[in-house]
Order: structure tokens, then sequence, then C-alpha cells
């Protein structure tokens, strides 16, 4: 088949159609490339998550407790202390061996500020064992 010629007598007009062959080609192979690759981007991390329901956890004897309320006040072990003698309490209780853990324990409507506050000091102070109490309840 002759696309062109140089007979003046037969004269076509140009070719308006679009060949698709080497589009569906093209596109086949990309999809191909594509359901290969696919399964390696995924970037799985194995975490160790926690579980949503919470147990009893039994605590050793020397532990520390700070009750943060919602109205900002602080109690150590049931005892109402200010803010600014925290970092001494935590300082001398870091010195102790084993060191102790420090629970939190918050109520539902105290602002996080409080509570960060409270954990950047007890980690200044030296404390690395830092938790939250909650009701295994909920």
């Amino acid at each position: 088949m002759a696309f062109g010629s140089f007979d003046s007598r037969h004269h076509q007009g140009p070719m308006a159609e679009i060949n698709v062959v080497p589009l569906v080609d093209v596109m086949l192979v990309l999809l191909v490339v594509f359901i290969i690759t696919a399964p390696l981007l995924t970037n799985a991390v194995k975490i160790d998550l926690p579980k949503a329901a919470s147990s009893p956890n039994i605590t050793k004897p020397e532990h520390i407790e700070i009750a943060i309320r919602a109205d900002g006040s602080l109690y150590w072990s049931g005892e109402r202390i200010d803010k600014q003698s925290l970092p001494a309490r935590f300082a001398q209780e870091a010195n102790k061996q084993p060191q102790p853990e420090l629970h939190i324990r918050a109520d539902r409507l105290t602002h996080y500020e409080l509570v960060a506050q409270v954990m950047s000091a007890a980690a200044k102070s030296g404390l690395i064992r830092i938790g939250f109490v909650t009701d295994p309840a909920q």
C-alpha cells in the first residue's frame, strides 16, 4: 500500500486517522511495569503497638504517683504540692538506686500543657521510667 505518490491526478487528502496500536502497546508495557513494582513500594515498618484494652499493672512499691487535677493542682502520693517544688523532689528521687517509677495520673479535662511540663521536669531531673495511669474499665 502506497501512502503517497508523485502523481498529481490522484491526489488524496491528508490521512486523518490516529494509529492507536503503538499507544496501546506502550500502555500495556506501563501497566505490566506498575503491576510488578507496586508491591515493592509499600514500606512496612514493624512496630509493637499497645493494645486497646488495658489490664491492671501490678507495680513494685518503689514508685512515685503524681496526680494532676483539671484545675492544675498537683498531688505527690496524695500530698498537695506546688509546681515549683517538683524539680527538687524529682532530683532527689532520681538519685535513689534503684530508680523509682513515676506514675502520672491526670484528670480527663487536664490540659496537656501541664502534663507535658510535669514530664519535662521529671526528664530533666533524670527520671527515665515515666508512665501514665489509666482506668482499665473504660
